[in-house]
């Protein structure tokens, strides 16, 4: 079964406090963008996969990554332009099959990813991937997975993984997995900007990096407030608390936030705690 999950983008992100778990309680609204996707299929014991064959006629040795799980019970293929640089096994999608298998008698699998979407770029491609995993294991062995224990995996996985089960305009505190669909209203008019997505070439950022010396706030506005405002006026407003300390490690992303707005955008803002940006035009 082939799925292509996509990316998502951050409208305003507030680091608002610190939590007793270690994790910090955030306020942002995540937005589908389906510009960027990953190709995502997996098979059950020897079946073929015609992804796996494309795979390998379109990278070569040194962009693939293959791997085992010690049980034989996953099979993993990853292909990436400029190699892989992660172990396979460890990828989000393995994990997403031991959840799975931990509840539920599911054959040996094979997975094949094709990854386009960029790593470190806070455009959550990897979270994609992993609840897109589940959606495929659940239809596939006709688990019957509900809503609820999809979201509930999902969450575990990864704190914005629940919001790729469903991918609608959602505003989302929490940790990123606590998610209420936008008004129709809101959703169909950020669906309607001029977006395009910028993505600096060699520049990876690491959570641990973007949250080094964030100093948690309350926000004078509320994200969905801001956004019910002229775009023109969200500069300003509707901000990503990570840019302050991502800017002080990598001065160059605060470059090229300037040079979109030099080009003549109305709104520019990194997307999530990664280096890519989104500019509405």
């Amino acid at each position: 079964m082939i799925s292509h999950p996509f990316v998502k983008l951050n409208f305003g992100l507030n680091v608002l406090r610190k939590r007793e778990d270690g994790f910090h309680d955030i306020e942002t609204v995540f937005f589908p963008y389906k510009g960027i996707c990953d190709t995502l299929e997996i098979v059950a014991g020897e079946d073929y996969s015609s992804t796996s064959f494309g795979l390998l006629e379109k990278y070569g040795p040194e962009e693939i990554s293959q791997a085992i799980t010690p049980d034989g019970a996953v099979m993993v293929t990853i292909a990436r332009r400029g190699g892989v640089g992660w172990d396979p096994l460890s990828d989000i999608t393995v994990k997403a099959c031991g959840l799975v298998r931990a509840v539920h008698k599911i054959p040996p699998v094979k997975i094949f990813l094709e990854k386009t979407s960029p790593v470190g770029a806070g455009l959550g491609g990897g979270s994609a991937d992993g609840a897109f995993a589940l959606k495929i294991l659940s239809e596939m062995f006709s688990l019957g997975l509900t809503h609820e224990e999809l979201l509930e995996m999902a969450s575990r996985l990864g704190s914005d993984c629940a919001f790729f089960i469903d991918a609608v305009p959602s505003f989302a505190c929490g940790r990123g997995e606590v998610l209420t669909p936008l008004p129709s209203s809101m959703a169909d008019r950020l669906s309607d900007l001029d977006i395009r997505v910028v993505i600096p070439e060699g520049i990876s950022v690491r959570t641990s990096e973007a949250y080094g010396g964030i100093v948690p706030r309350l926000p004078s506005l509320r994200i969905v407030d801001v956004l019910e405002r002229p775009v023109e006026e969200w500069k300003g407003l509707l901000v990503n608390d990570f840019e302050e300390t991502v800017f002080a490690v990598h001065p160059r992303l605060a470059e090229v936030k300037e040079e979109l707005y030099a080009e003549g955008a109305r709104y520019v803002s990194m997307s999530g705690s990664g280096s890519a940006f989104f500019a509405v035009f």
